[in-house]
């Protein structure tokens, strides 16, 4: 038995994957965390619990305040699942092409959508949020994912000890996509800190213009103030076709 469903937030699976690796030798392992087992779906309940936890803690975050942040989806979802279970008010900003699942998702948890330009991608909803909050500085509590250290803090104290544990203490290679950059920044500094011989990757966008929903494109966005390039051993760029093709042989 469970007190909440907050409880269930962490310790996902982790997966061999072996169709997708077929034709590699059988010493390759290649292994998936399977984040959609946390309570909202995604690796982003981990940041969200965390960052909002932080602000009541803090007390910057009150029962009179909503939660307000840009998302692309999945933060959205969680802070608005996380909202319900804790009786916070969330008000989300997202892009006007976000996906209707996602919207959905976020409703269904009693949180509001406000919408920025499909054209200006995540950097437009990070701006909007800036204004609304610079215009209502007492209305909301805003997380700032792409700027609050507790995002990849929340990645360096589970996802990271989770992925070594769970490999047996073999991990060698570490590679996930970009978006706010919590989840490579932290899991990345915490394999370092076990061993400097793992090998930290991240994948983006090849183009400007791309189709891969919620990954930042680096040298064409709002650089989030939580991205530490030196860290990482290397980025991985990846075209949107071949994004989706590997999405669907997963």
């Amino acid at each position: 038995m469970i007190r909440s469903i907050l409880e269930k937030i962490g310790n996902t699976p982790l997966v061999r994957l072996r169709e997708v690796t077929r034709g590699l030798p059988e010493k390759v392992e290649v292994y998936a965390k399977v984040e959609y087992f946390n309570p909202g779906g995604s690796v982003k309940d981990r940041p969200a619990y965390r960052m909002i936890s932080e602000g009541i803690k803090s007390g910057a975050l009150t029962k009179d305040k909503t939660i307000m942040d840009p998302t692309s989806g999945n933060t959205g979802v969680a802070y608005s699942l996380i909202g319900a279970a804790l009786g916070y008010k969330v008000e989300l900003v997202v892009p006007e092409n976000v996906s209707r699942q996602r919207k959905d998702m976020a409703l269904s948890f009693g949180a509001t959508l406000t919408y920025s330009s499909a054209m200006e991608g995540s950097d437009g909803a990070i701006r909007l949020a800036r204004r609304l909050k610079e215009e209502n500085p007492e209305k909301y509590f805003m997380p700032d994912q792409y700027n609050n250290v507790f995002n990849p803090q929340a990645h360096y104290d589970t996802t990271g000890v989770e992925i070594y544990e769970q490999t047996g203490r073999r991990v060698t290679h570490f590679v996930t996509g970009i978006g706010t950059s919590g989840t490579v920044m932290g899991v990345s500094r915490r394999l370092k800190d076990y061993s400097r011989a793992i090998k930290c990757y991240a994948s983006e966008p090849a183009e400007q213009l791309h189709g891969l929903e919620g990954l930042k494109h680096m040298a064409s966005s709002i650089v989030p103030g939580i991205y530490h390039p030196e860290i990482l051993d290397g980025v991985l760029p990846v075209a949107t076709e071949a994004g989706y093709a590997m999405a669907e042989r997963l």
